[in-house]
């Protein structure tokens, strides 16, 4: 596997791993390294528009909890 490759794997698992600093995410390699770089990069656009989207839910939350605190 070439270092690309293992760079996007590590990049998935960290993403992952941002979503709940609790518990870890840990990924066999081996699992991700017969996909090619363009669908380990697309499996990273998916991952943050997950953490974009619910980054978004929770401002919404916020906004509305600040108005309840007026």
């Amino acid at each position: 596997m070439n270092e690309r490759k293992k760079q996007l794997i590590t990049d998935i698992q960290n993403l992952l791993n941002s979503y709940n600093t609790d518990n870890t995410t840990s990924i066999n390699p081996s699992l991700l390294e017969f996909m090619d770089e363009n669908t380990l990069i697309s499996i990273i656009d998916s991952l943050l528009n997950q953490k974009e989207n619910l980054i978004k839910a929770d401002e919404e939350w916020l906004e509305k909890f600040k108005k309840y605190d007026n």
